[in-house]
């Protein structure tokens, strides 16, 4: 007698840790800038989102990040292609969460880890929502092939803020040291970032389930 196995409490687990992820990613520059200005009288808005590391929204950063890169290691897709990415991400995310850039005046060592870390966690994260969370059959569900357009869209936008970012960093960071740019590029960045893992967790667009006949 054959074993029928029900996977539907596994889906329901990888649905629900896509979508932590997501929400992560959306809220996190939200709740630094406001626990920032609330919580601990800040004032204003920092330049980018690295520096709350120096602030007293430090636990939240590192945990946000640390916990992103815990559900990275703990993700499985397909194929090993799934899981070599979510792992390289979630490697770097581990080296913006404990190598901190300065608060201010030139880079040391730890700065430059933490810049490179940052830079290559987002583009994987912006490689997987573009390449991998699009592959399906040959014949998609319309659902499907909406999703496809929300991950294509949220990875060109994730990489378009991230070029954006550095080009700023070459060019305008001395003209313009009080900027606000880079937090608003890489809030955008975040947000698209998290609406991909929304959208991979069934949050938009989800299948609709197939009746019993």
């Amino acid at each position: 007698m054959a074993v029928i196995r029900d996977h539907s409490a596994q889906i329901h687990s990888y649905h629900s840790l896509r979508r932590a992820v997501g929400w992560i990613g959306i809220l996190l520059p939200f709740v630094l800038v406001l626990g920032h200005i609330i919580i601990f009288d800040g004032g204003r808005p920092l330049n980018n989102m690295s520096v709350y590391y120096h602030t007293g929204m430090r636990d939240v950063f590192v945990g946000a990040v640390c916990a992103i890169a815990l559900f990275l290691f703990f993700y499985r897709g397909y194929d090993r292609w799934d899981d070599i990415s979510a792992n390289l991400a979630g490697f770097f995310a581990l080296g913006v969460a404990f190598f901190p850039t300065v608060e201010d005046g030139p880079w040391d060592w730890m700065a430059h880890v933490h810049f490179y870390s940052a830079g290559f966690f987002l583009v994987i994260l912006a490689l997987i929502s573009i390449f991998l969370f699009t592959r399906g059959g040959d014949h998609p569900t319309e659902m499907k092939g909406k999703r496809n357009l929300i991950y294509r869209v949220c990875g060109i936008i994730m990489l378009t803020a991230l070029a954006a970012i550095e080009v700023f960093f070459l060019f305008f960071e001395g003209i313009n040291s009080d900027s606000g740019f880079v937090l608003i590029a890489e809030t955008v960045t975040l947000v698209a970032f998290g609406t991909s893992w929304l959208t991979k967790g069934g949050t938009l667009y989800p299948d609709k389930p197939k009746k019993n006949r």
